[in-house]
């Protein structure tokens, strides 16, 4: 046991490898903005495009997606040449997508938007592939979990600026947002000439800040095509062919598992901030101001993050994903069953639970993977296509009005929670591993 904790408290980052780590860790934040601007996009489009939730959450669909769809090309690009080319083709996929809101706001076609955010994540698709990996190779495999968990933190920051800009100059500036009196609606009762000029000013707000994070992530392209960055100990070896390394991966339960709950746990994460702005309008919260509790459950699953990456010193992460599932499972049910701004507040706080679960999935099934790593990268990158699949049909639940004696919102979240379920059962399987693992390490 002393043995085993040495090691976790062993050192994080090698001086070597301080510039490389600070600009991989940057990237975090750059997909953390572009995931969470973009979250709210989906209450907007309702507005502006005047559709149901559930082809609004489309929104999602298009951008968790490209996940799925890039993961596996990502990585074997990543094998063939090298983990800066990897970055470097995301982050120009990235900007790429996040130009391509020029023309989609031009023309204002909501499927021009999804096919835009659709190529903006073949680029974070080809970033978190590469990164993920790169971050847990650039030291000690005994605190792999903890240093991308380190690195993961700084994906908050990002998320909370892109919070920050869809609460005080998106969702704040739409004119389709406009209130009477009473509190109701304009923008439903105008005239067809009336929605066209609103429409147009409101896609213009929408589409600025993405050309804008386009210009940063150009500046990053060039700053890490000119930085050397360093060959680590689990570099691509494009000599090992795919389909083995396919193979045993499908055999590794550890993995393959992880795998599993990964995809449950980006749904839920997804569902939570998706709709938190209709479960707040279920109770009279108007979207600017419901956006503004998205912000103060980011900066819950922030602290958060950075609390359970210092606890890790000292508790297994297996055993702390267990644990923070069980006080997520116990939120989402007061979110279901209570209601109303206790309801919501049990929403805000799901997301201190949330905060260690995709680093510490990512590293437990990556754990002692070598040179499959990249590939098995592959597979819990594209385990965020549950992101994808899940909020459309929770929209489409949303959009029921009511079940029985539950509004509809409220009963919608009973996809998280059997999402958090699934992480809870993950962390219990590979906690009981670890402790079988160690008995044979470090018999009594």
């Amino acid at each position: 046991m002393i043995l085993e904790n040495r090691r976790m408290r062993g050192k994080v980052i090698d001086q070597k490898h301080l510039i490389p780590f600070i600009l991989i860790t940057s990237l975090f934040a750059l997909w953390g903005f572009a995931n969470d601007i973009t979250n709210p996009m989906v209450a907007a489009f309702r507005s502006i495009m005047e559709i149901p939730n559930s082809e609004a959450a489309l929104i999602q669909f298009a951008f968790y997606g490209g996940y799925g769809t890039m993961a596996i090309p990502a990585a074997l690009f990543v094998r063939k040449y090298s983990y800066k080319k990897g970055i470097l083709l995301g982050l120009a996929l990235y900007a790429t997508g996040a130009f391509l809101f020029i023309p989609a706001a031009r023309f204002e076609t909501f499927s021009f938007f999804l096919l835009s955010l659709y190529i903006l994540t073949f680029g974070l698709a080809f970033l978190e592939t590469t990164a993920n990996p790169y971050i847990i190779s650039m030291g000690d495999e005994a605190t792999s979990t903890r240093r991308l968990n380190f690195a993961q933190s700084f994906n908050p920051l990002g998320s909370l600026l892109g919070m920050f800009v869809a609460s005080n100059y998106v969702l704040t500036s739409l004119d389709s947002e406009r209130r009477d009196a009473a509190g109701n609606l304009l923008f439903p009762t105008l005239s067809e000439a009336e929605k066209a000029v609103i429409r147009t000013h409101d896609l213009a707000i929408i589409r600025n800040p993405y050309v804008i994070i386009g210009g940063v992530v150009l500046l990053m392209f060039v700053i890490i095509a000119l930085v050397r960055m360093p060959v680590t100990q689990t570099a691509e070896r494009s000599s090992i062919r795919a389909a083995d390394a396919a193979k045993r991966l499908l055999k590794n339960r550890n993995y393959r598992e992880g795998v599993i709950a990964q995809f449950f746990y980006v749904a839920a994460q997804i569902m939570c901030w998706t709709f938190i702005i209709q479960y707040a309008e279920n109770i009279n919260i108007p979207k600017a101001a419901a956006q503004r509790y998205n912000i103060l459950a980011m900066l819950l699953f922030l602290s958060s993050r950075f609390i359970s990456t210092y606890l890790m010193k000292y508790l297994k992460p297996s055993r702390m994903l267990a644990l923070f599932a069980v006080g997520a499972i116990a939120t989402t049910l007061g979110i279901i069953f209570i209601g109303g701004m206790t309801g919501l507040y049990c929403l805000v706080a799901t997301s201190v639970f949330m905060s260690l679960m995709f680093p510490t999935i990512y590293g437990i099934a990556l754990k002692g993977l070598g040179d499959d790593a990249t590939l098995g990268a592959a597979g819990l990158v594209m385990a965020i296509v549950g992101g994808a699949l899940m909020p459309p049909l929770q929209g489409a639940i949303i959009d029921l009005g009511n079940i029985g004696w539950l509004p509809a919102v409220n009963a919608s979240f009973i996809l998280p929670f059997i999402c958090f379920v699934m992480v809870l059962t993950y962390g219990l399987r590979t906690s009981q591993l670890d402790s079988v693992n160690q008995k044979q390490h470090y018999p009594t």
